[in-house]
């Protein structure tokens, strides 16, 4: 559906983007995970045409975003970080200019707001003005306006940013539905969220593709980071004896408490982490000595998250941000 090939964007002698490629298939939900100046909004804006690339292609449906920009963005529907509403105006007469601009008229037009008012449930405030709405229905109707014309390609940057709970639940069952009869992008900081709602994760780093898979495939990148905490009242010695025999351990460390029993912490190169905590309750029974507490720490999406961009320079956030800022209205003053 999606296809990014060797996509490079450059503001001035800064590299935001670095030839990027990846492809994503039809009727899944994506998440796309970056840390801040890892070039992952630049990469977005591009793939919606909102920006312009120094090279590279980005193909939507078949269709060129640079070649065919009007075909190509009919399939997409995006959500920015910002919603790009009409404070003015209300949910029904903003999704109008929206649907109106969008090519829609006359009935279909008018089934296609009341359809996204229903998926996004603002009929309470469809009525009222955007600007006295709360945030979070306020990201509501930001979703809205990206689904008006039943895009194959919906983008949402960030957009459970401001809702309440209860609004994050429907707003994650929406998505997944979504999921069903469209090809979803998800952007979040909410890692959780992403695992829990995406099929398929992109991470990239300093511009480039870091990691391309599904969650629990990623995961598995980490086994190593899979381990267990124990207190025992075995001694010291007793612990170094009982530890070194253990095959499936890949490094160890333990400290005396001052009540006399041992705190040791395990790491595993093993995915069985169950099977790991029954070998050391036994190893340790076997010699008669308790084990009086155990915990155990499974690698997950936020790990692999932190190992594959715990290199990102804590500066680049601010220096893309200010140059996408000015490219952007440079690019808007030309046109």
């Amino acid at each position: 559906m999606i296809k990014v090939e060797h996509l490079t964007k450059c503001y001035g002698d800064f590299m935001a983007v670095e030839d990027l490629s990846f492809e994503i298939d039809e009727g899944h939900v994506y998440g796309f995970l970056g840390p801040n100046g890892a070039g992952k909004s630049t990469t977005m804006n591009i793939m919606t045409g909102c920006l312009s690339a120094t090279e590279g292609k980005v193909t939507i449906g078949g269709c060129d975003i640079f070649e065919q920009p009007q075909q190509a963005k009919r399939m997409v529907g995006y959500l920015p970080e910002q919603p790009p509403l009409y404070m003015n105006e209300t949910p029904v007469e903003y999704l109008r200019f929206v649907g109106s601009a969008k090519g829609l008229k006359g009935k279909e037009l008018k089934e296609q707001v009341e359809m996204v008012i229903q998926k996004t449930k603002i009929e309470d405030v469809k009525n009222r003005l955007i600007s006295a709405l709360s945030k979070g229905y306020k990201q509501r109707v930001g979703i809205a306006q990206a689904l008006i014309g039943n895009p194959n390609v919906i983008i949402l940057d960030e957009p459970t940013v401001g809702l309440d709970p209860i609004q994050i639940i429907e707003i994650r069952d929406l998505i997944r539905q979504l999921g069903q009869d469209h090809t979803v992008i998800l952007s979040s900081h909410i890692l959780s969220e992403v695992q829990a709602i995406c099929e398929k994760v992109l991470i990239i780093s300093k511009g480039k593709l870091a990691a391309f898979d599904a969650p629990e495939n990623l995961e598995k990148l980490l086994l190593s980071q899979n381990g267990v905490s124990f207190m025992t009242e075995a001694g010291q010695e007793e612990v170094e004896e009982i530890m070194a025999k253990m095959e499936q351990v890949t490094d160890w460390s333990s400290k005396v408490q001052e009540d006399g029993t041992v705190r040791v912490s395990a790491r595993m190169k093993s995915g069985d982490l169950r099977g790991f905590c029954r070998q050391i309750f036994f190893a340790f029974a076997a010699k008669e000595r308790a084990v009086l507490e155990m915990t155990s720490k499974r690698a997950n999406l936020e790990d692999v998250f932190i190992e594959l961009t715990e290199d990102t320079a804590a500066g680049s956030a601010a220096v893309e941000n200010e140059t996408e800022s000015k490219a952007e209205n440079k690019e808007v003053s030309e046109s």
